[in-house]
């Protein structure tokens, strides 16, 4: 039998934590070995610690999930972010996707779809589409029929979600194994594909438009 994920749990209240914390681990694969009350908290337990997802609230008392996650990423730390939110509100899609977030959900998912959301950002998937996504669409005004996904290669949909995760053309040539020049001419081209001008926006296109 492999090792139970290990993961870091945020949350600013201490019986939803522990809730959190008591149904993870009723999985029987995961395994919470950090807890922190908020994102300063969390930022400081994994300068000592290893682990392989981190599950946060977005927001609580102190340092929010999306600054953590901002903080973790300038330290070089590119575990898998998971941030959870009790409001269904399609701008907090967006500031997950900024932060470098691999995954975003709303707490009153089912605890199965939490239990494979950690089980896919841990082998390298993102999970962005928790929200309604036709605020998202009338707000960018795109089309489904803008950006097909059989426009794009599986390596460009590949590193679509690398870019999703917030990884740097550096992090994501060394994770798949290509030159850093030749994943720039990639993420242009991604950008040329879906009409955008920065990566945020290419993700978040992406995103609503279901290519990734």
């Amino acid at each position: 039998m492999s090792q139970p994920l290990r993961i870091a749990l945020a949350d600013d209240q201490a019986l939803v934590r522990a809730g959190l914390k008591a149904l993870l681990e009723s999985f029987g694969d995961l395994v919470v070995a950090i807890e922190a009350a908020d994102g300063g908290e969390l930022v400081a337990a994994m300068q000592a610690a290893e682990v392989d997802v981190v599950l946060s609230d977005i927001r609580m008392a102190g340092v929010s999930g999306p600054e953590a996650l901002r903080r973790l990423r300038g330290e070089g730390k590119l575990t898998p972010v998971i941030l959870l939110t009790t409001f269904d509100d399609s701008e907090l899609l967006l500031e997950a996707v900024e932060a470098g977030a691999q995954g975003f959900l709303l707490k009153d998912a089912a605890p199965e779809d939490l239990h494979d959301a950690i089980v896919a950002v841990a082998r390298g998937e993102s999970l962005l589409q928790p929200v309604a996504t036709d605020p998202v669409r009338a707000r960018f005004a795109y089309r489904e029929q803008d950006a097909p996904k059989s426009r794009f290669s599986e390596r460009e949909i590949a590193i679509l979600r690398l870019l999703a995760g917030g990884y740097s053309n550096k992090e994501i040539a060394r994770s798949i194994f290509l030159a850093e020049g030749t994943v720039k001419n990639y993420v242009s081209d991604i950008l040329d594909k879906l009409e955008t001008r920065d990566r945020t926006r290419a993700v978040l296109k992406a995103i609503t438009l279901r290519v990734i």
